[in-house]
């Protein structure tokens, strides 16, 4: 059987360093917001080409707090609109609806899996005061028609960057230095995963990350000393510890899933399945890679039988769940069609070569 992703075969190339961290961790006796923290945020921000990193609970909180943030230093209002695009996961939503803003969903497309551009142009309103841009499946949003609409209109850009930790754009930015600010996941089947959960907010907005670090730990300045109604949520010192170990190796994780993609891209030759766009470059980490096909459970039961691991990413676009009833009679047909479409096939920094050749073998003859 190939899993659709091993976590232990891929966490356990670093055990040797993982004990040694998690004994000093255990000495230390210093287990919240400790140096461990402050490192990794150095070193991550630095990665990202960014002046700040602020470390969170998780990438959910990580965007509402940034969200927050901004209605802190009066940039947001209540009630302002947030243009989303439809086939995100709901996690995105759900940060924009929490900050007490209004998220406003945007037709997708198939080819980036987000904005449909002209929808998202049409879609401004004087009530829209930001965009925040998905980079979905680990790659990159085409930024140039976000960065003119956000001059144009005076809009805020923040980057969901749960998925695209090491992305780089053509101008050699990388995800997180794409915006006014992004939030990054940690969670662990992310290519740069901790081992439980965590996140981070990247910014080089002086202001703003003076705030949100106030914001994640209770709106503290100083022990007990409260300026702001915040909030609980930190990245866990160990796990900053972890992820510390395994950035050094992110880039070439990277390379080693865009080698496999390019496999799949020019080996896999089957009219019944729709293989994604790629342009080539480090705009795409290939944080999964995800195929459209038309009768999807065959195709999930067929690769099950021939023991290859699936997963749909994901299987109920927002708008139709029932978590939000008011927007259960919305129609984004584009949305609709890849959410009943897609699968995601094994791709790992892991996966051997024999099991490159079985993945293409087996989706060949289906």
């Amino acid at each position: 059987m190939i899993p659709f992703l091993d976590l232990h075969a891929i966490n356990a190339r670093y055990e040797p360093d993982f004990q040694e961290k998690f004994q000093q961790f255990l000495n230390s006796g210093y287990y919240i917001l400790g140096e461990e923290t402050a490192k990794f945020e150095k070193a991550f921000a630095e990665y990202c080409g960014v002046k700040h990193c602020i470390g969170t609970g998780n990438g959910l909180e990580a965007l509402r707090i940034v969200l927050e943030g901004y209605k802190v230093l009066g940039k947001l209002r209540e009630g302002d609109e947030v243009l989303v695009a439809s086939n995100t996961y709901i996690a995105t939503i759900l940060a924009i609806q929490q900050a007490g803003l209004t998220p406003k969903l945007v037709e997708g497309e198939t080819k980036y899996f987000n904005f449909d551009m002209t929808a998202l142009t049409e879609a401004v309103t004087t009530k829209t005061k930001a965009i925040m841009p998905v980079h979905l499946y680990g790659q990159l949003t085409p930024m140039e028609t976000l960065w003119e609409l956000a001059e144009k209109h005076n809009l805020l850009l923040i980057e969901d960057a749960a998925q695209a930790h090491g992305c780089q754009h053509t101008s050699g930015k990388k995800a997180g230095n794409l915006g006014d600010a992004a939030g990054f996941s940690f969670y662990p089947t992310k290519n740069l995963g901790a081992l439980g959960d965590g996140g981070a907010i990247t910014t080089n907005d002086d202001a703003l990350a003076e705030t949100v670090r106030k914001l994640r730990n209770y709106g503290t300045v100083s022990k007990y000393e409260n300026e702001l109604q915040g909030f609980n949520s930190r990245l866990d010192e160990l796990q900053a510890s972890l992820l510390s170990v395994k950035l050094p190796t992110l880039d070439g994780d990277n390379k080693r899933r865009r080698t496999i993609a390019n496999r799949y891209l020019s080996e896999i030759k089957n009219e019944k399945i729709i293989l994604p766009y790629y342009e080539g470059g480090n705009e795409h980490i290939f944080h999964l890679f995800v195929v459209r096909v038309q009768h999807r459970s065959e195709f999930m039961n067929y690769c099950k039988e021939n023991a290859i691991g699936t997963l749909i990413h994901y299987p109920i676009p927002p708008h139709k769940q029932q978590a939000f009833p008011e927007w259960n009679e919305l129609s984004f047909p584009v949305t609709e069609q890849i959410h009943s479409e897609v699968v995601s096939i094994p791709i790992s920094p892991i996966l051997t070569e024999q099991e490159v050749d079985r993945v293409i073998s087996v989706l060949n003859n289906y």
